[in-house]
């Protein structure tokens, strides 16, 4: 009985300061989901970022303090958000710069949801869309911004990175 508890106190001995040395690793994502809705004719987007990612890109682009999601929000961070994402996301179709419309933002926990909608479009007579989608990639080298397409029933998905910073679905 001594003997394993000597051995659990030595194994922890060796392995506490081998903890000492694992360090947590941020990671950096973003999630976009796009879809279209028939009924409303119009491309749907939704972009998912880290309050504090996105907080730290704004300040350092903008020297933009804006306490989002707190109680100290800043009344222009809608402002600043739709002004960077609009120099970070881009919509085609069929080569065509889409202008969208930034509808406004919510918060669930740690992260912002933005709402984005491009109206009055018919995609019958569309071959593609293309997504370049360069959010924080300005502040993170390491950062992934995952693209999500759902239309008519099928789901394709990209990975876009700051080398790599394009996505075309063919319709």
């Amino acid at each position: 009985m001594k003997t394993k508890i000597l051995k659990k106190g030595l194994f922890l001995l060796i392995l506490l300061p081998l903890l000492a040395f694992v360090t947590a690793h941020k990671f950096y994502i973003s999630v976009t989901n796009i879809g279209y809705s028939e009924k409303d004719e119009a491309l749907q987007i939704t972009c998912r970022i880290f309050i504090d990612d996105l907080e730290s890109v704004l300040e350092e682009r903008y020297d933009f303090k804006g306490h989002l999601a707190t109680d100290k929000e800043s009344e222009t961070a809608n402002t600043f958000i739709e002004r960077y994402l609009k120099t970070k996301f881009a919509v085609q179709i069929d080569d065509e710069d889409m202008i969208y419309e930034f509808l406004g933002k919510r918060y669930d926990n740690d992260v912002v949801i933005c709402y984005i909608e491009i109206p009055k479009i018919d995609l019958k007579n569309k071959s593609s869309i293309r997504i370049r989608n360069e959010v924080l990639t300005d502040l993170f080298d390491e950062q992934q911004n995952i693209v999500h397409f759902r239309m008519n029933g099928k789901k394709k998905s990209f990975v876009l990175t700051k080398s790599d910073t394009n996505g075309m679905l063919n319709l």
